[in-house]
């Protein structure tokens, strides 16, 4: 449908290309000038999407006409462009790609038929560890481990990148989706069938806002959604309020990109952005490059946001033609958002909801730590706060010893209060003056003769990774410049620090190369140890033996110092309590210093071979030589060769055994990649669907329940139900792995649905975990959830969730609905739910029901020891959604649960029992 006349043609050179122009909503061409970018990218999606059901007149006026002031209430439905995913989370989506085909057969269809209907495109990433470091071979070595680690999840992979159109492999040893993304696969202006569009993502990782920065409009989202936007399914949201972020000036000497954007994390953290758009406008965004917008939009999570983007303007063409694109694109992309008035006008301000300004001359060298990205330190400082939040960790005299006072250049520790960074007021300790500090000095000799000690606050780990920073050229460069001359002046790095180098493509390899940086990086131990996001996610692999025992044994709390964007607690490594986000030159610095026990700005480093000692500022690069080096080294055709052939592979990849054929070959045997069955005894046409009749309560849950709580994540314990599975199937502890690398196999998954050890089921009380009671059983003895499931399922007895406020908080992760809808669970009573997992149970055919306002399970005294029934939920057969269903049980209470299925598409996925069979059916008809 086009209501609004919008429909038109816009010629580029000599293509003509339709769009859809926003101008032509009748009436609101004034307000239209003023929106935000980001909601122009949504208008035009609806304009170009409207149906007049699931996109309607009404949704076009309403976003039209958006009040900047109100708070988020009109939902819409918004169309991804394409989709882009890492292996962790791709993966489930592919192994539902491949039993729809097999399900279409059994159908008597063509499941030829069967392809993703948006562009899909996964790069493998996840999945390298820095096993090895500091040698030449390190590279080669981690990719062989890491083959044999994944053999099974490759082979699957490559198979599916060979059945499927528009979905795209990227393989492992290249490069990190949100790099590849920026480098490659964005295209600013999507053209497809004949039609320019703005280019819009969503991505199965959280840093997909990435590409923010090159004025496309995502940002991540769970399995299900993404399985959704693949198949040509829309993404339920509400209207956003949008933040503008108003820049002036430009960055000062001596300051970096990651110094920018950790100020501009804390900032947007303080001011609070979740759930909202960030927008970033005036004048000093012409003086920021592309990358820096690109490191900016990369941290949009770390902030909250759902997204923090740039308008297009001419550093986005310049950063197009670098990077290898076409020339009619970078035509294509000038003349639609001129034409579209997308093209930033700096003299011209939008509305906004909210406004923030920075003046980028005010930014100062900083890191962050030790344990989140918004808990920023200027680098000056680094030193007194690390004495200060030492404290929070070491607090037992008669276990760490006496603070000594004569240790002035040294080494940090365990669990932070929850609400943040602490300080010495607030944190027991033992001594009143300033400047002393815990010191456990322990002897270590490695298996090489060298020997040292180690205290608390050592860096044992200096990671140059992430492509938040690696794709970055000013501060990659900078990194590379301060390692020459730290070699040049006689350092090197302290024997205790696992020095790793894992950038984001390998453009960042071919330009340290032509500028001749390679070596000098190899001296100080930054050897190339693979193109993935490695210690970032926590695959920084292990300490060396020797090290690792020393900290465990002492208890010593040690640092990590990395270019990433997160820095959680035990997410780096688990000998490293604190972990700091730094520029990849100062991740360099502190390799050589060893410790957080020093002011980097004005404490020498260490002693150069002159005998003279060496400071940070005697090796730090100026911006001129980073730029003579960026001119001379960085050329479009290292990108243009790089990704000229990105989806091929290896001679690893390409030779690998992959089954053929439209159909995949699944192994029985396998414990990574197994067919799910969502589609088992599925008939071609939706049966009716039923009331809720008997149902038991498999768990009672309180407020804010996240979807960390209810997916499977971590480690695998050998006593789970998971882990006995795995046991069962002939793999040794050691193999294990995690659940995330085990995605692929819904019978790990589901014993590890509901198990999250901090989660608190009310009807066992005095447990923690995964734990329920059965009713089943006359004696309704405790038992494991999963357990209980069967069970119930093996009686026919249907399941029910009750829960709080805001179920399903936290990151959209697709297993927490998934695992649900498998345990036997047929409708999740709240008193409100998180937008996301509400519509992702819809997704999987799970009916969510909300008490009556004011009302929760307490106040209706309901115990979950009852039996429920639900009538009312007959009424969805009829073409309608009711607003009410009465919910009933056997001790007599009664109540009108809201039915929340808010759009007609989520009340065609209910009828049909989930999205993929909706898909599997609408293609097959």
């Amino acid at each position: 449908m086009d209501s609004f006349g919008s429909a038109g043609s816009l010629t580029v050179g000599d293509e003509d290309y339709q769009i859809f122009r926003l101008n032509a909503v009748e009436g609101l061409q004034d307000k239209i000038a003023k929106l935000p970018y980001s909601l122009k990218v949504l208008l035009e999606n609806l304009l170009r999407t409207e149906d007049g059901a699931n996109v309607t007149a009404d949704h076009i006026r309403a976003l039209a006409n958006w009040d900047p002031n109100a708070e988020p209430d009109t939902e819409i439905q918004f169309t991804p462009a394409r989709v882009v995913m890492q292996d962790f989370t791709g993966v489930p989506c592919v192994v539902d790609l491949a039993t729809m085909r097999e399900a279409v057969a059994e159908l008597g269809g063509d499941p030829a038929k069967i392809n993703p209907l948006a562009p899909a495109e996964l790069v493998i990433d996840h999945s390298v560890i820095a096993d090895v470091f500091g040698a030449p071979d390190a590279f080669t070595r981690n990719v062989e481990l890491e083959y044999q680690r994944n053999l099974e999840r490759y082979q699957f992979l490559r198979w599916g990148q060979g059945a499927f159109n528009e979905f795209k492999v990227v393989p492992p040893g290249t490069g990190i989706v949100h790099q590849v993304n920026i480098e490659h696969l964005a295209r600013t202006v999507m053209v497809r069938n004949g039609t320019a569009y703005p280019d819009t993502c969503v991505g199965t990782d959280s840093h997909t806002t990435m590409v923010n920065g090159l004025g496309v409009l995502g940002w991540g989202v769970g399995g299900i959604e993404a399985e959704a936007a693949m198949l040509g399914q829309p993404v339920s949201m509400l209207i956003p309020r949008v933040v503008g972020f108003k820049l002036n000036g430009e960055l000062p000497e001596g300051t970096t990109a990651t110094d920018l954007v950790l100020t501009i994390t804390e900032m947007l953290r303080k001011h609070g952005v979740v759930g909202k758009f960030v927008e970033f406008y005036g004048e000093g965004v012409t003086a920021v490059p592309l990358a820096n917008r690109a490191t900016i939009g990369n941290m949009s999570p770390e902030f909250g946001s759902t997204a923090a983007i740039f308008p297009i303007d001419a550093e986005t063409v310049n950063y197009l033609r670098l990077t290898g694109r076409p020339e009619q694109q970078l035509k294509l992309v000038e003349a639609y958002a001129r034409e579209q008035g997308m093209w930033h006008d700096p003299s011209v301000e939008p509305v906004f909801s909210e406004y923030l300004e920075l003046d980028l001359s005010t930014v100062v060298p900083s890191i962050a730590g030790p344990k989140r990205p918004q808990d920023r330190i200027v680098l000056a400082e680094s030193k007194e706060q690390w004495r200060g939040d030492i404290r929070t960790y070491v607090t037992d005299e008669a276990q760490y010893g006496p603070i000594d006072e004569s240790v002035e250049e040294s080494f940090p520790a365990s669990d932070a209060p929850a609400n943040g960074r602490s300080t010495a007021a607030d944190q027991p300790h033992h001594a009143e003056k300033s400047g002393e500090r815990p010191s456990r000095k322990v002897p270590v000799t490695l298996s090489d003769g060298t020997s040292f000690e180690l205290d608390h606050g050592a860096v044992t780990i200096a990671a140059i990774t992430s492509c938040t920073n690696t794709s970055n050229p000013s501060v990659m460069i900078g990194a590379a410049l301060l390692a020459k001359n730290a070699v040049d002046r006689g350092l090197t790095r302290k024997p205790w620090v696992k020095t790793t180098l894992a950038p984001g493509s390998k453009v960042v390899s071919d330009y340290y190369d032509r500028a001749g940086l390679t070596p000098y990086l190899d001296k100080i131990g930054f050897n190339l140890v693979g193109y993935g996001c490695t210690t970032c996610i926590g695959n920084s692999g292990p300490l060396q033996d020797e090290i690792s025992a020393a900290i465990n044994e002492a208890d010593l709390a040690v640092a990590a110092v990395l270019s990433g964007n997160r820095n959680f607690e035990g997410r780096i490594n688990p000998d490293v309590k604190m972990n700091y986000l730094a520029s990849p030159p100062l991740v360099v610095a502190y390799a050589l210093a060893g410790s957080m026990d020093i002011d980097i700005t004005s404490e020498p480093l260490g002693t150069g071979s002159d005998g003279q000692p060496v400071y940070l500022r005697d090796i730090w690069p100026s911006p001129q030589e980073v730029e003579e080096v960026i001119a001379s080294a960085i050329h479009s055709e290292m990108f243009s060769r790089d990704y000229a052939d990105v989806f091929a592979g290896d001679e690893r990849w390409q030779n690998l055994p992959t089954p053929t054929g439209d159909t995949f070959e699944w192994d029985a045997q396998s414990t990574y990649v197994r067919k799910p069955p969502y589609f088992e005894g599925m008939p071609p046409e939706p049966t009716p669907v039923t009331d809720i009749d008997g149902a038991r309560v498999l768990l009672k849950l309180g407020d804010s329940v996240t979807t960390d709580h209810i997916s499977p994540a971590g480690a695998i314990k050998a006593d789970s139900p998971a882990g006995k599975y795995l046991v069962e199937h002939g793999v040794e502890r050691r193999d294990f792995n995690s659940y995330g690398s085990r995605r692929g196999n819904h019978e790990v998954m589901i014993r590890g649905t509901f198990a999250n050890i901090r989660l608190r089921n009310q009807i066992a009380p005095g447990t923690e975990g995964g734990f329920t009671r059965d009713f089943s059983d006359s004696s309704a003895p405790v038992t494991t959830v999963y357990d209980a499931a069967q069970n119930y399922a093996a009686a026919g007895t249907p399941l029910v969730v009750l829960a709080g406020k805001e179920y399903g908080s936290g990151s959209s992760r697709d297993w927490a609905a998934k695992g649900t809808a498998l345990l036997g669970v047929k409708t999740v009573i709240a008193e409100s739910y998180e937008r996301i997992h509400r519509s992702n149970l819809i997704g999987m055919g799970v009916l969510p029901l909300q008490f009556p306002a004011g009302q929760s399970a307490e106040s209706l005294g309901l115990t979950g020891e009852e039996t429920f029934s639900v009538a009312g939920v007959t009424a969805l057969n009829e073409g309608s959604t009711p607003k009410t269903v009465k919910v009933s049980t056997d001790t007599g209470v009664e109540f009108d649960a809201v039915v929340r299925i808010d759009t007609p598409g989520e009340a065609d996925y209910y009828r049909h029992g989930g999205i993929m069979q909706y898909v599997l059916r609408s293609l097959l008809g």
